[in-house]
């Protein structure tokens, strides 16, 4: 089975204990960045599609990883979230900006 896309760390391990061969490379940075922007649309797909707590922490990991890729400190972030939410909100009202005059 041909697979070609970036996958979590003890995947390998897993696919060995079934019995299986896992043909695996580390990738470069470019590689790596590449992989990691197809990975979260993979994972947005996944849960706009069945949505669940499962595909919800996927997309957090590939996040994560990003962030870390990008030196964006995950602190920083959740920090500037904050911000950005205490001084124009959430989305929780559902307002939908039809147009301005």
């Amino acid at each position: 089975m041909q697979f070609n896309k970036l996958v979590r760390d003890k995947i390998p391990e897993i696919i060995r204990s079934r019995g299986e061969t896992p043909f695996v490379h580390i990738a470069d940075s470019k590689e790596y960045e590449k992989a990691l922007e197809e990975k979260l649309r993979e994972e947005v797909t996944e849960f706009l599609e069945k949505p669940s707590v499962e595909e919800a922490a996927d997309i957090l990991e590939v996040l994560r990883a990003t962030c870390a890729f990008k030196d964006i400190d995950i602190t920083a972030l959740e920090k500037a979230r904050q911000k950005k939410y205490d001084e124009r909100g959430g989305f929780e009202k559902r307002i939908i900006l039809e147009r301005t005059e």
